[in-house]
């Protein structure tokens, strides 16, 4: 093997290990947050007050309870030892240790982080990590940020810190670099360039800490971190001592002050109460800041440790600090640095052209800092809900025993967990989740078959069935999105490594039953299969609050509920049929979900002379009905993503999937035509193209057509940058009149941010473009087009005939667009924010927002959402032909299924 093919293989050959458990390359990741202030878990507040509770003021003085956060920082899996970078520019109020940024409460646009921090590279067994944060050499404007937030409507824009003015007299690129040279041996390189106009100072504190196990009432062991004996080409060293985690060194090159204190809350200054220990959480800030020298263990031991050293850059220049951190004591630990920095550099590059080329730079910046954004977002998640619900060390309010979560307490969480964003969500979102396994799947199969299978184990999935939605409230419901997940991650095992991991499916479909079980009784209250879930994630989307019930018995039937459901059955009916394949006695349950969609289609279809239809013939479009007491419906006329939903409830059978199910075929023929109960209600399963596929689909081939002319119509839903949330006719057809149980209702088209604060106001469903939403419809175009081929053709908006094939890679370009830099320099995700098209230290900086203005395309809401916009990295492989899901390959004619479908252009 020649050295260029060993780097390609280096790190799929450090996660294979890890699949066969030799090797734990997952050990220490990126897993500690950017922020664990203000969130559920830390809340003991008598009313729910999470971001007052603990705030980021307390957050340097306050132990944690459940995690721990700090800035580009890394620690194992368990969270016992973290290791994370503290900052001080000689002129801010306090060190910088976490991220700032504004809660719920305060933000003008809901919670919002304010800070430049950027996840330059990944890899997904964390042996080369690179994370850069922007630090401005002038006093951080903590206050002002706050104020002039105060000040500011939901009409206005929010304040940035580009729009404080702070960086135009300097800041400091600082970056980390993490290199492993084995699993529990880590390399670490801390570089602060000076991108000032003038010489500078920075004071440089990496950090070394155990999370606080020991002050909960367990009878945890307290460790400790002492100073060590200098080995060679060291200038100092640390040891960390854990009762299960072991012995560890932390080894520093270069000169530094060794500071020590204990990872105890500062019960002064939080409480007005004397401390019981001396030396508490805050010390190092008391320290550097207040010069307080009696703040640190002189005696050089504790539970937090920092080494303090001062350096000063010239203008355009660079310094740097080394440091390893090893399991094992090492003589000379920088022998090897320099070589292990390069290699795992090589490797990653070779990892990641072995996805996509490299001649390819934009679409490869784009690739590549999604799925490092996916790696830095894995976030350890630590959540005992009766433990919380109890109390320990914070007695709860009477008011916690029937409140939030009270009906969970069986959730036990100590996991490594993908997450959507590691500041804004430092807590898992159950749907959100689903569609991060599929980024994952493109590089590390087995960490996303764990995460999906982990919110099915007995310690998230709730005994009735319910998948826990996310910490605020584990009871909300989410789009059943996890057997899609599922299979996703089962097909591209499959593609990438041509075998089928039949247990995983196994399992994963056992769980999922209890969850399919619990959405048919629960969301469907009157049996018939019209189904409902609330606001289902899309916030501010309807009409209404739909977290909350109508008014004196009136019902909200929902098409995307519905949709959702439908598009669910038939996960659950391949899964059954690939399970099948192997072992026949799973026909049954194939035969019992199928037969539960086609009467879900029948329902969405089949009712339209009681008026309980949710097609709307007329406009060609799926639209919500209201229920009222007396069984008569209403439609809401409005032109949203709700409608666009059932379109995802599509799946092509392979002939090998019907070899070992004689009955499930022969049902297939039993409803030739798509008729069930006396009704046509979905496309038709008794056809094949000529590979011998059957298309199982909500829609049929007089619905098709209509839909696709409404999405791809840019007087509607088809924006420069994907498909809105919200069509655009709702900028003039705003009033919708009175509806039954309503009243006055009113939507509005806004492509970019909220204007009201229906459901906390802080994202908007109402016109801005949602990469996941827009994933989904991309692969549901990809299907119809694998199983019809070139026969189904409709006139553009630009005049041109399209193939569904046209219309897939058409959509998927415009997404990627969002990333990609116009003739001016400047990509849309930064419209507004010049600096990222004119300065060279910007410029190749992306930042996944968790939306898109559906005119402008910047980015929006989140600015660290990479979980489900994590997505841009298989849209690049997708149009290029390298994505793995299966129905991306060359689709076939299907002469017999185009005479069902063709229709004028």
């Amino acid at each position: 093997m020649n050295r260029t093919t060993g780097l390609a293989q280096a790190e799929r050959q450090r996660l294979a290990a890890q699949r066969a458990g030799r090797e734990n390359w997952r050990l220490w990741g990126p897993y500690l947050s950017e922020r664990a202030w203000g969130t559920v878990r830390e809340d003991y507040s008598p009313y729910g007050t999470a971001w007052e509770d603990f705030d980021h003021d307390q957050a340097r003085s306050r132990a944690y309870r459940w995690s721990e956060d700090g800035l580009g920082g890394l620690c194992d899996q368990q969270q016992r030892l973290c290791f994370a970078l503290a900052l001080w520019n000689g002129r801010d109020p306090i060190l910088k240790e976490r991220a700032f940024g504004l809660t719920g409460n305060q933000g003008n646009r809901g919670e919002d982080v304010k800070e430049f921090y950027f996840y330059l590279d990944a890899t997904p067994s964390h042996s080369w990590l690179r994370y850069l944060y922007k630090y401005p050499q002038e006093a951080y404007p903590y206050a002002r940020l706050v104020e002039e937030s105060r000040h500011r409507s939901r009409l206005d824009p929010s304040f940035g810190l580009l729009d404080s003015g702070v960086f135009e007299a300097g800041y400091w690129d600082v970056e980390v670099t993490y290199a492993k040279a084995s699993p529990t041996e880590i390399h670490i390189r801390i570089e602060a360039r000076n991108c000032g106009p003038a010489r500078a100072v920075l004071h440089l504190l990496p950090t070394l800490w155990f999370r606080n196990t020991w002050t909960w009432g367990d009878g945890a062991e307290r460790p400790v971190l002492q100073a060590a004996p200098a080995t060679r080409g060291t200038a100092w060293a640390v040891q960390a001592q854990h009762a299960s985690l072991g012995s560890y060194w932390l080894y520093g090159r270069r000169s530094a002050e060794p500071l020590f204190t204990e990872n105890d809350s500062n019960a002064e200054r939080l409480w007005g109460r004397p401390s019981p220990l001396r030396y508490v959480k805050d010390a190092f800030h008391r320290r550097v800041i207040a010069g307080e020298a009696a703040a640190v263990n002189p005696n050089q031991s504790g539970t937090k440790f920092a080494a303090w050293s001062v350096i000063e850059v010239a203008a355009g220049r660079a310094g740097h600090i080394d440091l390893v951190l090893s399991a094992r004591p090492l003589i000379k630990p920088f022998c090897s640095s320099e070589a292990v920095f390069q290699t795992r550099r090589e490797e990653a590059d070779a990892f990641y052209h072995g996805l996509l080329p490299a001649r390819r730079r934009d679409e490869m910046l784009i690739l590549r800092q999604a799925l490092a954004g996916m790696v830095w977002c894995k976030q350890f998640y630590h959540y005992e809900v009766e433990r919380w619900l109890d109390g320990d060390g914070f007695p709860p309010p009477a008011s916690r025993k029937w409140g939030r979560n009270a009906a969970w307490k069986h959730i036990r969480a100590c996991d490594v967990i993908s997450m959507p964003d590691s500041w804004e969500y430092p807590w898992f979102a159950a749907w959100d989740l689903a569609f991060h396994c599929m980024a994952f799947a493109l590089i590390d199969i087995g960490f996303a078959k764990d995460q999906i299978e982990l919110l099915l184990s007995e310690r998230y999935l709730h005994p009735n069935g319910q998948i826990p939605a996310y910490e605020w409230a584990f009871g909300d419901v989410n789009p059943p999105m996890h057997a899609l997940g599922a299979l996703e991650v089962f097909r591209a095992e499959r593609a990438q490594r041509g075998t089928a991991d039949l247990h995983f499916l196994r399992r994963v479909f056992h769980k999922l039953l209890l969850n399919y079980t619990w959405w048919i009784n629960r969301k469907d209250s009157e049996g018939h299969n019209v189904f409902e879930g609330g606001f289902l994630g899309l916030d501010n989307i309807s009409v209404i609050d739909r977290s909350r019930p109508l008014p004196g018995g009136f019902r909200l039937k929902q098409s995307d509920a519905t949709g959702w459901m439908a598009m669910f059955a038939l996960n659950m009916t391949v899964m059954a049929l690939e399970i099948a394949v192997d072992d026949p006695d799973y026909e049954n349950i194939a035969i019992q979900c199928y037969y539960q969609f086609l009467a879900i289609a029948n329902a969405i279809r089949g009712h339209a002379s009681h008026g309980t239809s949710l097609w709307d013939p007329s406009a060609g479009f799926f639209k919500d009905l209201i229920v009222a007491p007396d069984g008569t419906a209403h439609r809401i006329d409005v032109y949203s993503l709700v409608g666009l939903i059932p379109l995802f409830a599509t799946e092509v059978i392979e002939p090998r999937l019907l070899e070992n199910v004689p009955r499930f075929r022969t049902m297939l023929s039993a409803h030739a035509g798509g008729l069930f109960r006396g009704n046509l209600i979905c496309a038709c399963p008794e056809h094949e193209n000529d590979k011998g596929e059957h298309l199982l689909a909500l829609i049929d081939e007089s619905m098709l057509p209509q839909i696709l002319q409404h999405i791809f119509d840019e007087s509607e839903f088809l924006s420069p940058y994907g498909v809105g949330s919200v069509s655009r006719v709702h900028a003039k057809h705003r009033d919708l009149g009175v509806l039954p149980g309503i009243g006055e209702a009113m939507i509005e088209y806004a492509p970019g941010e909220s204007t009201l604060g229906l459901f906390g106001g802080n994202s908007n469903w109402r016109g801005p473009i949602w990469i996941p939403i827009n994933y989904l419809l991309v692969e549901a175009l990809g299907k119809f087009h694998r199983y019809l081929g070139d026969g189904l053709t409709m006139s553009a908006f630009d005049g041109t005939v399209q193939t569904l094939k046209d219309m897939e890679l058409h959509l998927t370009r415009r997404l990627i667009d969002l990333f990609q830099p116009d003739p001016d320099g400047r990509r849309p995700i930064f419209r507004t924010q010049g600096i990222f098209s004119t300065d060279p230290h910007w410029r190749d900086l992306l930042l996944f927002h968790e939306y898109f203005h559906a005119d402008t395309g910047q980015g929006l809401g989140a600015a660290h959402q990479t979980g489900w916009t994590g997505l841009l990295a298989n849209l690049v492989l997708r149009q290029y032909g390298r994505d793995s899901a299966p129905f991306q390959r060359e689709p076939t004619n299907a002469a017999t299924a185009m005479r069902r479908y063709d229709h004028p252009a």
